[in-house]
């Protein structure tokens, strides 16, 4: 699913790891998993790099992260599931069909300064939830959507914005201890499972049309959501 430019893969994977792993084990294994997907994304489907647009977002991620990472030791994982899976579940398909919703960024109000701070705190939570299990890409994305942004400009956005947190939150699970050599094995066994899945996505997106990706993105963040919903009711 990384095709799209966000992280459903790492929402997936903490959804059904989360059975059986403690959160400190599941979030590396979530995160190593999404930046594998997001690192062959930036070399099969490349959409563009615009500064003035992505910075207020990694700003925002980067000053998100060391809170990430600060709860991550004392993280309720199902509480963190049923809450995040709820909304995704209630927001997401409002958002699908409701095709008329005007576009924030039009807002004459959302201009300028004010869009920037709007963008830096999407980038926050979005930063904050990297460090927490590779969820990056959820909140940014949801975001752009009721920006109105295309397609394109989305995946730049995202693709951007996922490689730079997913890198830096890897580096501070290694750096704080996180990683592990036993989780090795694991890091390889995921390495593959993420090669084929994003070359084979990373096709399909050059052959739909905005509409149909919208409602794809939209469609995989809602059954993201029901995962996380239906593990965080088993697991009690």
């Amino acid at each position: 699913c990384s095709w799209v430019g966000d992280c459903r893969p790492s929402m997936t994977a903490m959804a059904l790891w989360a059975w059986t792993l403690e959160p400190t084990l599941a979030a590396p294994l979530a995160v190593f998993g999404g930046l594998t997907g997001q690192i062959i994304q930036a070399f099969s489907v490349r959409r563009g790099f615009d500064w003035r647009m992505l910075w207020p977002f990694v700003l925002g991620g980067l000053c998100g992260l060391p809170l990430g990472l600060r709860l991550l030791p004392l993280l309720d994982a199902q509480l963190c599931k049923t809450v995040l899976g709820g909304l995704l579940v209630v927001f997401c398909p409002i958002m699908a069909f409701a095709h008329r919703l005007p576009r924030i960024a039009d807002w004459p109000c959302m201009q300028g300064p004010l869009l920037r701070m709007a963008n830096g705190l999407a980038g926050l939570a979005g930063g904050a939830m990297a460090a927490l299990g590779g969820f990056s890409g959820v909140i940014p994305t949801l975001w752009c959507q009721l920006l109105g942004m295309d397609r394109n400009q989305q995946r730049q956005v995202i693709q951007n914005f996922n490689l730079t947190m997913l890198s830096v939150t890897f580096a501070s699970y290694m750096a704080t201890g996180f990683v592990t050599f036993r989780m090795l094995p694991l890091f390889a066994v995921a390495l593959p499972a993420m090669l084929l899945p994003s070359i084979w996505g990373g096709r399909l997106y050059q052959r739909i049309s905005d509409v149909a990706f919208r409602r794809v993105v939209l469609g995989l963040l809602t059954l993201a959501g029901l995962a996380m919903l239906v593990s965080s009711v088993l697991h009690r």
